[in-house]
């Protein structure tokens, strides 16, 4: 398993770190069109390999797609982070042409590859991939709802006083702070809705917190969260490296699902060795499907800002 991770920032190199450290790839490729970040970042990881206990090798090269070659699954986290104030939506002029090029150089050398769109406006940038590349649909995915689905069980696991690993809960649509549908009606400690243990004012306030997860961090960090985005994206990874056919909520490419169509947006997805092996169609309560069509709106206004 080779695994290739494009753009060496905080983000990518957290990917890399979290991947090697699950020990499944036998190679991990990171790449930088900085001038020796990335050979940087690679080493000073691989330092870290026998303290962390990993065997899998881990590659910087700057610019060179041909080192990514046969790649089983590539990660795109290049483009410019979010500031203070900004939102993911201000990022598409500069991040479209990135991700564009990006995902065009990694197919020329990894044909059967499967992509995992991170760069943001990310539901957007997923869509372009869809519409300038001649993959399947089943192999582009794009990774915003494994992280706002991690932030939502965070607060409901503070709401609740509860350990995390008590907690479910997932979070489906529009990767952005007005489009996050955290479906909190479904949401359950050990099997016990959350509606058991919290009020209807704790529980709408963990939505506004998770919808806001994002945002929180960049005004406290002063740029884009990492841990957990590395972190959501190794999941996936290894849910495709391993076969486990594990659920995750993707931004996929909708066909019909959920009453939407021509977009990509988060629902929840089997993962596995083929990328999205199904897309599960959950049954919603009205005020949630209106709040999906909604976030689903928000993202067609976003890709109508592309130039295909």
């Amino acid at each position: 398993m080779k695994v290739t991770v494009v753009g060496a920032g905080a983000v990518g190199a957290s990917c890399a770190e979290y991947i090697a450290i699950k020990d499944f790839a036998s190679e991990v490729v990171l790449l930088d069109i900085k001038e020796g970040f990335a050979e940087g970042k690679a080493m000073d990881l691989m330092q870290t390999a026998s303290l962390n206990g990993f065997d899998t090798k881990i590659t910087g090269v700057t610019n060179d797609y041909s080192k990514t070659a046969g790649s089983d699954v590539c990660v795109i986290t290049s483009g410019i982070p979010r500031k203070p104030g900004m939102t993911r939506e201000e990022l598409i002029g500069i991040n479209a042409g990135i991700v564009k090029t990006v995902s065009s150089s990694l197919i020329q050398h990894s044909p059967d590859t499967i992509i995992i769109v991170v760069s943001n406006p990310m539901d957007t940038m997923t869509y372009l991939v869809h519409k300038t590349t001649d993959l399947p649909k089943n192999r582009i995915i794009g990774m915003g709802g494994a992280l706002d689905s991690a932030r939502f069980k965070y607060r409901l696991a503070e709401a609740l006083e509860a350990p995390i690993s008590d907690v479910d809960g997932m979070v489906i649509g529009g990767h952005s702070d007005k489009g996050m549908v955290p479906l909190i009606n479904k949401a359950a400690r050990n099997s016990v809705k959350v509606s058991e243990f919290l009020s209807e004012e704790r529980m709408e306030q963990v939505v506004q917190d998770t919808k806001v997860g994002g945002a929180t961090l960049t005004g406290l960090l002063g740029t884009s969260a990492w841990y957990a985005p590395g972190a959501a994206v190794s999941g996936m990874v290894q849910a495709i490296a391993c076969d486990t056919k594990k659920i995750f909520p993707c931004s996929a490419l909708l066909d019909g699902e959920f009453g939407l169509s021509d977009l990509s947006i988060g629902v929840p997805c089997v993962l596995g060795a083929n990328g999205i092996e199904k897309i599960v169609e959950i049954s919603l309560s009205d005020a949630e499907k209106a709040k999906l069509a909604e976030s689903a709106e928000g993202v067609k206004k976003t890709n109508g800002l592309l130039e295909l």
